[in-house]
């Protein structure tokens, strides 16, 4: 007598049908990650625009004349260049808009240009 050995239909049936359920639950997840690393890359700009100024303000501080003059009317899309206080040239997937300067700091939006709902703030301390 000849028995065979395997995987019947019904088995088979309810494996695909659990990867089914497993892939319908974890594609949500894979999707949404586009944006959460737009904003992750926004908010990544904003913080070296703040910590170069930071470090522009230490500079300029500890030796006056040395740096970049950051003013209450500086443009941040000044700043967000090799002449500015960042090393790189600016990405152009992103906008600099300039906001209020509020106690001695300058606040620059960083905004995606792509999706225009990702934006993040970077404070810049202001110095003569």
């Amino acid at each position: 007598m000849n028995k065979q050995s395997g995987f019947t239909l019904i088995e088979l049936v309810m494996v695909i049908v659990i990867l089914g359920i497993l892939a319908a639950t974890a594609l949500p997840k894979f999707v949404d990650l586009s944006s959460s690393a737009r904003a992750a890359a926004v908010q990544g700009v904003a913080g070296a625009l703040s910590s170069a100024g930071t470090i522009n303000y230490a500079q300029r501080s500890l030796t006056p004349g040395s740096g970049v003059q950051v003013l209450a009317g500086s443009s941040c899309a000044t700043m967000a260049t090799p002449a500015g206080l960042l090393q790189a040239a600016p990405s152009t997937t992103y906008t600099y808009t300039t906001g209020a300067a509020a106690s001695g700091v300058l606040n620059c939006v960083v905004q995606d240009q792509t999706v225009t709902t990702i934006s993040a703030v970077a404070s810049i301390p202001l110095i003569n």
